[in-house]
Parts: C-alpha cells; structure tokens; sequence
C-alpha cells in the first residue's frame, strides 16, 4: 500500500472485528512513527497501549466512574454555522447508516456510548502530555498520531481517534499510574481490523472542495 492508498483508504471505523492484533504488528507501527515531524525535536507525545484484560478492566472502570470534566475543548467550531453543517453532514451519514432517526434520541446515545468500549476494538491507544506543552506540541502530537494511523492502514489495521476519552481524564490517569498535576489526557485511539461489512464503516464521507481551502499563488 503506498501512502495515497493509505490516506485515502483511512477513515474513522466504529465497528470492529474480534480478530486480535500481534503485538509485533503495533511495536512496528510505533517504532517507525518515532519518525514522525516533531518542531524543535520535542517528541511531546506519550501513549500507553492496552489490550485484553487490561483493556476490560479500564473500560469497566470508566463504566463506573462515568464522565468527568473535560480538560480542554474540542467543540468550539460548531459557533459557526460552516462548522457546524460540515458536523450534521456526517452525523447524518453515521446516523443514517446506523437506521437511526434525527429525532431518536435514545438511540443516538446508546450508539455514541460504544465509545467508551471504543467500538469493539481489540486494542486501545492513549495518548497524554506533560501541561507544559502548548499549541505546537499539540500540532506535533496530532502528526505522530496521523502517522500511526497510516501506518496501520498500511499493515491492513484500522483505527478511529476518541477525543471521546479526553472526558474521562481523571479515570484514566488514576489507571495508568499518571501524575494528574503533570499530565494531560490528550484522545485515545481505536484499533483493531474493521468489519468490512457493517454499515456504519461504509456510508459514504465528505471533504470540502480543495479550492475551497487552499490558495495556489506564484502560477500562471
């Protein structure tokens, strides 16, 4: 798979297969994501890597202790209304595909709860920072996190990122041992080999025109 299948063939999968994932599979993925661009070689990104009953005994842990304040906001662009239709667009889609109606609201929250078992998937990703990083590192860790992502496409895994875990940073850090003065519970992410039949990994996504978001200036 070269890189542009690889991007192109990434999306957000929210149903997975039981198939377990080798552990060489992920420490390859890892080890050659340690390559990722890093602005002034900080490499502010860290990740605990949890499967099998580790895995359980996290998600049962976050059954119990339910939500808790998130840490940082990852909702603000809904203020605008561009924002906000791109939003409802692919709600529609993942809902639709799901048979679920708009006004059902039972239904839509029993589907966005999955999340906490991060759809099925066999393996979980949790990536934290130390505070101190600010808006680059953030930028940086989004890279690295890229990086996996398309590399595991490359090895034929699939994953979907969870800021959905960003709401349960105190349960995850008591867990995984973490400082909670030091360290920021950045997203989690879902991996594992999706099912290729389940509709809510087929219905078809959108992306804005390019020419809508990039300028090319200095060509005739």
């Amino acid at each position: 798979m070269n890189v542009t299948e690889a991007v192109k063939s990434r999306r957000s999968v929210r149903d997975f297969s039981d198939r377990a994932v080798d552990l060489e599979t992920i420490r390859r993925v890892m080890d050659t994501a340690r390559w990722a661009a890093s602005g002034c070689n900080y490499q502010p990104w860290e990740a605990s890597i949890l499967t099998g009953q580790p895995l359980a005994d996290l998600q049962a842990r976050m059954a119990a202790d339910g939500p808790q304040a998130a840490e940082y906001d990852w909702t603000a662009p809904g203020q605008e209304d561009a924002y906000k239709q791109r939003l409802n667009r692919v709600s529609a889609g993942m809902f639709g595909a799901l048979g679920i109606e708009r006004g059902d609201t039972e239904a839509r929250m029993k589907a966005m709860a999955r999340n906490t078992t991060s759809f099925g998937a066999p393996v979980l990703l949790l990536c934290y920072f130390p505070r101190l990083m600010k808006e680059a590192q953030w930028s940086d860790t989004g890279m690295w996190l890229q990086t996996v992502a398309l590399l595991l496409r490359e090895e034929g895994l699939d994953s979907c990122f969870q800021e959905f875990m960003g709401l349960y940073p105190k349960t995850i850090r008591d867990f995984l041992g973490l400082d909670h003065d030091r360290y920021m519970v950045f997203c989690g992410m879902a991996i594992g080999y999706r099912d290729p039949d389940a509709p809510i990994n087929n219905f078809e996504r959108e992306r804005v025109p390019l020419d809508e978001q990039v300028k090319f200036l200095g060509w005739d």
